[in-house]
């Protein structure tokens, strides 16, 4: 019975995420609050990977900054430098929404319009479940594509920073927390 009950336990934290092969690329974004390490899904998201890792290998995402900051949603980033110049995108992606991963607390997703397929650069991170912006085959979603595997706390201090309106955004934090770094591990 001891077995059963632990075995039950140790797959409660997993509910949510894919059985990942070994070789899951992963990815360090070093950041002026700490790092996060992501861990990427390419066989449920592929198109998606495929173009964050682009842009990893690229440079994209240096100097830009956590622009958007909701306590117990979202916090986002991948689109607009310190002083609040939007970072013009290469591309955009499918909507890969539809892959059976949820927006649960820790993982990745891509941040879109209202057009489906205009993910492109930006990206949040999921501060609680948020199951509302998953997808489904008849409503497009937010793609997930990855999960915070170390950084949470770091994740958690961006949430807690005080934000404001700045340059008609909202939830821009005063203090910024900008990326210094991107790169494949």
């Amino acid at each position: 019975m001891k077995n059963l009950i632990l075995s039950l336990l140790l797959l409660i934290p997993m509910s949510g995420a894919p059985a990942l092969a070994a070789d899951a690329p992963r990815v360090a974004i070093q950041t002026t609050a700490g790092q996060l390490v992501l861990e990427l899904y390419p066989s449920r998201a592929p198109e998606t990977v495929q173009n964050f890792l682009r842009l990893i290998d690229q440079g994209f995402y240096r100097n830009l900054i956590f622009h958007r900051v909701v306590p117990g949603f979202v916090v986002q980033t991948g689109g607009y430098d310190e002083k609040l110049n939007y970072r013009k995108p290469p591309r955009s992606v499918v909507n890969e929404s539809a892959n059976g991963l949820s927006n649960r607390l820790g993982t990745v997703a891509m941040a879109r319009l209202a057009d489906p397929d205009s993910a492109d650069t930006q990206f949040f991170i999921n501060l609680n479940n948020n199951s509302h912006l998953d997808g489904s085959r008849a409503r497009p979603g937010y793609a997930v594509f990855g999960r915070v595997v170390e950084g949470m706390d770091v994740v958690k201090g961006i949430e807690g920073k005080p934000t404001h309106l700045e340059g008609g955004m909202r939830n821009v934090p005063v203090e910024r927390v900008v990326i210094t770094s991107a790169k494949r591990l």
